[in-house]
């Protein structure tokens, strides 16, 4: 399943590439033939790319999802560096704080997957923050035999009832047109935590408002 999935996200995605670009050269072509594009063409452009890119963007996350666990070694990961590389494609917004709790410095895992756990859930606080300003906090400790890996917000939090239901794929409490996104991140999540014997729990945040996505994994991996 997992190969289907990643010869069916690869092959379509050069299509849907193509249809991202078709709109801005017809967009083109019409004004050098001195036809100005605005009102409902420019609308209808507008919403045809929003739609392609959303494809687009489930397509990648799908090669994302497929990829756990596979084209990459299981070696101890400094955190700080991975977070490090993070980060940089991230682009954390002006009014959000990050603050790196990282007791333990160092994690054998898959050195693809620990950049898949990080983006996902940072991404995921930031993108469902009501504010334009938020903190968030990513720790790490140990806690007997067990590597702990936290991801903490001051966001809007997420009903008890949903706890279960958002680390299914495909997943969003909010309507896309909201808030961008497949549905697929904390289902990467999940993902990691149990190719890696692990768990992967959502529990309240310390802030008192907020939600905390908390990861448990073996000290010594193992794939499952």
């Amino acid at each position: 399943m997992e190969d289907f999935i990643y010869l069916i996200s690869h092959d379509v995605r050069s299509s849907v590439r193509a249809l991202l670009e078709l709109p801005q050269w017809i967009a083109e072509d019409l004004e050098e033939a001195g036809f100005k594009v605005d009102g409902q063409v420019a609308s209808s452009i507008e919403l045809m790319n929003r739609h392609t890119g959303r494809l687009d963007r489930m397509l990648v996350d799908l090669l994302t999802f497929s990829r756990i666990g596979r084209m990459q070694s299981v070696c101890s990961v400094d955190l700080e560096t991975a977070l490090d590389e993070v980060m940089e494609e991230i682009k954390l917004p002006s009014g959000f704080t990050l603050i790196r709790a990282l007791e333990c410095e160092h994690i054998l895992i898959g050195d693809r997957d620990i950049l898949t756990l990080f983006n996902a859930l940072i991404t995921n606080a930031i993108k469902h923050h009501e504010k334009s300003t938020g903190r968030i906090v990513v720790a790490s400790r140990r806690a007997g035999p067990e590597m702990i890996i936290s991801v903490c917000d001051d966001g809007p939090g997420i009903p008890e009832e949903f706890h279960d239901r958002i680390l299914g794929p495909m997943t969003t409490l909010r309507p896309r047109d909201e808030v961008e996104g497949s549905g697929m991140g904390l289902a990467n999540v999940s993902k990691i935590a149990t190719l890696y014997r692990g768990t992967v729990a959502v529990l309240p945040s310390s802030y008192g408002c907020g939600v905390c996505i908390e990861i448990k994994l073996p000290g010594n991996i193992s794939v499952a």
